[in-house]
């Protein structure tokens, strides 16, 4: 089990110049923008415009903070994404272009390499206990709010406001929050490789 504190993050350019993302885990680690396997990170939108297209990738995009914006797809019917909606995966590589539906927001971003790798995201409320059996090569626990403690393979760390874990799957988890805390349950798994 890896431990990230937010206070590690990298700050970065976003890919399009418009804007500031922070990177949480890139793999492989040094990893640029356009030779990642899959990447998480975070970034603050504080205007209406147009997101960085990624070739090859899928991508998954919920909200920290803030009220909310509307992507707009090529293709697709515009859909508003706000705190308490579900994290919604789209390709990364079509024209998403994006409107706030108040202030600056900021959101949760997972992408993978559509060839080598696929992901899920799901949002966690945990309150009390709460026990995780993921059958991912890769499993990445972010805290949102709250804190929230955490054992597996026989060891216990507290992830704190932003921190972030990573495991090697197969894991069994098992979240203890005394208060409510929100969290992100990313599962990552290789794609086998074609001939």
């Amino acid at each position: 089990m890896r431990i990230l504190r937010a206070s590690s993050y990298r700050r970065m350019p976003w890919k399009n110049g418009g804007g500031e993302t922070t990177e949480i885990a890139v793999s492989p680690e040094g990893a640029g923008l356009d030779d990642f396997a899959w990447r998480i990170s975070m970034a603050r939108v504080e205007g209406d415009g147009p997101f960085s297209t990624f070739s090859g990738v899928d991508r998954t995009l919920s909200i920290l903070e803030g009220e909310g914006l509307r992507l707009e797809i090529a293709g697709r019917p515009a859909v508003t994404l706000d705190r308490d909606a579900q994290p919604f995966a789209f390709p990364a590589d079509e024209k998403t272009g994006s409107t706030l539906l108040g202030a600056a927001v900021t959101d949760l971003n997972v992408m993978t390499r559509r060839t080598s790798h696929a992901h899920t995201v799901r949002r966690l409320e945990v309150a009390g206990q709460t026990d995780i059996a993921s059958r991912a090569d890769i499993v990445i626990l972010f805290c949102h709010r709250d804190s929230a403690s955490l054992s597996a393979d026989g060891l216990t760390e507290e992830l704190g406001p932003l921190d972030t874990a990573i495991l090697k799957g197969p894991a069994e988890i098992r979240l203890r929050a005394d208060m409510a805390a929100s969290l992100f349950l990313v599962e990552i798994r290789n794609r086998p490789a074609r001939n």
